[in-house]
């Protein structure tokens, strides 16, 4: 079902994508493509100008979301700083989609440089959605109510009228204002959310209806003035234009938006001259402003930032890119499926054997699509991707030029290959494009681009009778057998290329350790110096075995991320041929490795790797040998211990053989103590109660009369100690626990070991200063404020009763563009899965 839901919304966006084409198709079917180009190029200037000046205005508007939210945080910020930020993340988001992902990921850039925390930045993001939908529910519930229009014949909705719809969405934005006038915060599964004002309610209404309505107008002001088709007009069709945008996922609504206004305005205007303005629209509204957005980032982050853009050069460039690559592609194919122009081609059939012009249209198209396919290897840094897009690219120029002069195609792949060129030491991993897997939104683009290539081909030569001599016509004027031909090239090459995936080998598997692995790894792990080691016998990760067999590592897969928890166990010469070969097998089946609790020490080894390290917290370790009940600091231990053995406790310690014996009694203890605390087992890095994994360990007591209170399974290394497991009756007195403690210490001293781990203190001794990275600054803030979620400092305070040396722990990881997504993974492998991340 999972798998489904994924693959449901883009592939519902390219369903909707080509309905739009199908019917904006019938719509332009007695206009030709030189039609359109010329309406494109005959806009007056001073219409241009315009809309220049309205979009301008609409920007500025938007801005005003942000000084809202900022008003709404109730923090003081100048607008001179809120603007460029607010701006630039609407120009991306407006092109790219996915507003929270791409305007997010701007504005959390740009304020946390301000010095915002996270979780305000959030605040912000989600205040603007609220605004943006206030705005288009108001708006559009509004005009759809009051003036909605007619609409055209065949055109239908699950409404009867388009009132119907204006009432539904004026209620909704009825019901934020009624809840903001309760003045209460508005509660939902659990979640408190603080809705604005009143006021402030109706400052949102009023600055994201003004936004739309003069969004409507830079398109009013491009199209040819129409006595029957007015501004209100206009303002009905474009708000439902947008909501059908919107709800296609297609970014900025790119065909669907189209088609809506060309059905509904070509009714009363030339729909020749509505889509030359549709497509000045779109170069006015979206284009430029984004142009502007991308001067200012790199304006604001090359001199402050170029020593942290280096660091994440490894994760940008293969990204961007991939996106370089996948618009050469489509370049090359909607290249082939238009027109050439007429006296280029004339000059070149005076010069060139007409086979060659008819091959270097065909072949251009198929590498076009190759280059489509070819981007994603590029994304997973495959160096067999690098050189067919370097070769591909290369053949592109030629092809170009010999199959229509297109000089300035030629030149932006030019500029497309020397970028790639200058990258070559991103892409080192050898695995197989065929093995790589591919995102529903890869596949869904992939789609979108031949798709409408194809559209763009029809459309272009609709006056051209279709036959099937017409596949065999050679002639250097005679453009639409030459893009029937690249056509079918391009769309066979995709097709080859899905149906050799399909075909091959699976991935394979990870599997359980079997119980002889289970026993070499205890070998290694009672050797080790860290007790963490035990966890491998949980058997819930894969192990894997150096060459030699004197060491080990153990690791769990989550999405892309393949987790390994600590770093390799055993001798040091092992340990790093070990840590090479974990590398190897992550690139070979594409996925990125990752270090979960990795100590100082060992950091240089893992560098070496090309990996960066976050901050995770501090470990402690109680040096036993100076560890006693003696002297004031250890007074309040002492009156622990003396309270809990006056009322009748004693502790024990039973070797690992007598362990099986007390598995009733601990289920029950552990059951109990679950309920109590209404929490659920976790794994990965923490301990879960499994009869096979506690009938390893020594086991500590504490009982009564014979009665079991509490228990802790014993975990021994190397002149370390430590415990898993910690579980008492619910209702025992309070100290039972801190007395477990504190007598396992007294006996792990007087076994001769020299220190008692403690465990993790998360995201505890991390600095903080202005230079700070955010994920530093993130970890400091969640230790200081964070009580909601988990209580770190108290968890620290706990242990340090007892003492400890801390010493930090890091994630070890590829970092980048990427870290999001493997603190995601962790997080779900840690928690046992994404509902143990936001749940107890």
């Amino acid at each position: 079902m999972k798998k489904i839901a994924r693959y449901a919304v883009p592939f519902f966006g390219v369903a909707l994508f080509a309905a739009a084409m199908l019917a904006l198709h019938h719509e332009l079917q007695h206009y030709s493509y030189h039609q359109i180009a010329a309406e494109f190029r005959s806009l007056p200037y001073w219409r241009i100008l315009l809309a220049v000046l309205l979009t301008g205005l609409n920007y500025t508007i938007l801005t005003c979301y942000d000084l809202l939210a900022f008003r709404y945080l109730g923090r003081a910020q100048p607008y001179s700083k809120i603007a460029p930020a607010s701006f630039t993340a609407f120009a991306f988001s407006n092109n790219i989609g996915m507003a929270a992902l791409s305007g997010g990921s701007i504005r959390l850039r740009l304020y946390s440089a301000q010095g915002l925390s996270s979780l305000d930045i959030a605040r912000i993001i989600g205040f603007g959605i609220a605004t943006f939908w206030l705005g288009v529910l108001s708006l559009g519930g509004a005009v759809f109510l009051l003036h909605p229009p007619a609409l055209p014949a065949g055109f239908s909705l699950p409404f009867s009228s388009l009132r119907a719809l204006g009432l539904f969405m004026l209620s909704a934005a009825g019901l934020y204002l009624g809840l903001a006038v309760r003045a209460k915060p508005f509660s939902l599964r659990g979640f408190e959310l603080n809705l604005p004002r009143p006021g402030l309610a109706l400052m949102q209404l009023a600055v994201s209806a003004v936004d739309w309505a003069v969004a409507a107008g830079v398109l009013f002001v491009l199209l040819p003035s129409s006595g029957s088709f007015g501004y209100f007009d206009l303002l009905a069709v474009f708000m439902l234009a947008q909501v059908a945008g919107l709800a296609s996922q297609v970014p900025g609504g790119l065909g669907v938006f189209e088609t809506i206004i060309i059905v509904f305005a070509g009714r009363q205007t030339d729909p020749a001259q509505v889509m030359g303005a549709l497509l000045a629209y779109r170069v006015v509204y979206y284009l430029l402003p984004l142009l502007a957005a991308s001067a200012y980032l790199a304006l604001h982050e090359l001199p402050r930032r170029a020593g942290a853009l280096l660091r994440l050069a490894p994760g940008l460039v293969p990204q961007a890119l991939s996106i370089v690559v996948f618009t050469g592609g489509a370049v090359l194919l909607f290249s082939g499926a238009t027109p050439g122009v007429h006296s280029r081609l004339l000059l070149l059939g005076a010069f060139l054997p007409l086979p060659l012009l008819e091959a270097s249209h065909f072949l251009a198209s198929v590498g076009g699509a190759a280059l489509l396919v070819i981007a994603r290897g590029l994304q997973r840094r495959l160096d067999a991707a690098y050189h067919a897009a370097t070769l591909l690219l290369g053949a592109g120029i030629v092809l170009s030029v010999l199959k229509g002069l297109d000089v300035e195609e030629a030149l932006l792949l030019s500029a497309m290959l020397a970028a790639l060129y200058v990258s070559r030491s991103e892409f080192y991993r050898k695995a197989s494009l065929l093995a790589e897997s591919f995102s529903p939104g890869w596949i869904a683009a992939v789609l979108l681009a031949v798709g409408a290539s194809v559209w763009l081909g029809l459309f272009s030569f609709k006056h051209v009778e279709y036959s099937n001599s017409l596949w065999w016509q050679f002639e250097a004027a005679h453009n639409a057998p030459r893009f029937l031909r690249g056509s079918a090239g391009a769309t066979l090459a995709v097709l080859l290329f899905a149906l050799s995936r399909l075909f091959r080998a699976a991935r394979p598997e990870i599997t359980s350790p079997s119980a002889p692995d289970l026993e070499l790894a205890a070998k290694i792990a009672a050797a080790s110096g860290d007790t963490s080691a035990w966890l491998a016998l949980l058997g819930d990760k894969e192990i894997i075995f150096s060459e030699k067999k004197g060491a080990f590592l153990m690791y769990s897969v989550r999405g892309r991320s393949w987790v390994c928890l600590g770093g390799p166990v055993g001798p040091e010469a092992e340990r790093r041929e070990l840590l090479w070969r974990f590398a190897e097998l992550c690139d070979e089946h594409g996925g990125r490795p990752v270090f979960y609790e990795v100590p100082a020490a060992d950091l240089a080894s893992f560098a070496d790797l090309g990996m960066t390290f976050l901050n995770l917290g501090e470990e402690g370790k109680v040096p036993l040998a100076g560890f006693s009940l003696e002297g004031g600091a250890r007074k309040a231990l002492r009156q622990t211990v003396t309270k809990v053995e006056k009322e009748g406790f004693v502790f024990e310690v039973v070797p690992r053989e007598q362990v099986p014996a007390l598995l009733p009694e601990l289920r029950r203890i552990s059951d109990s103590w679950l309920a109590e605390k209404k929490t659920r087992e976790k794994g990965f890095s923490l301990g879960y109660f499994s009869e096979d994994y506690i009938r390893y360990f020594p086991c500590a007591l504490v009982k009564k009369d014979g009665a079991l209170f509490a228990f802790a399974n014993i975990w021994t290394g190397a002149g370390e100690v430590s415990v898993d497991l910690m579980r008492y009756v619910p209702g025992s007195p309070n100290g039972v626990m801190d007395y477990l403690f504190t007598k396992l210490m007294l006996w792990g001293k007087e076994g001769g070991y020299a220190a008692f781990d403690l465990g993790m203190a998360p995201l505890s001794g991390i600095q903080v200063h202005a230079l700070s990275p955010l994920g530093s600054r993130l970890g400091s803030f969640l230790y200081r404020h964070g009580e909601n979620f988990y209580n770190f400092q108290g968890l620290r305070s706990y242990k340090e009763k007892f003492d400890p040396l801390w010493s930090p722990r890091y994630l070890a990881s590829p970092g980048g563009l990427a870290l999001p997504g493997i603190i995601m993974d962790v997080t779900a492998l840690v928690s046992g899965g994404i509902k143990g991340a936001v749940s107890r």
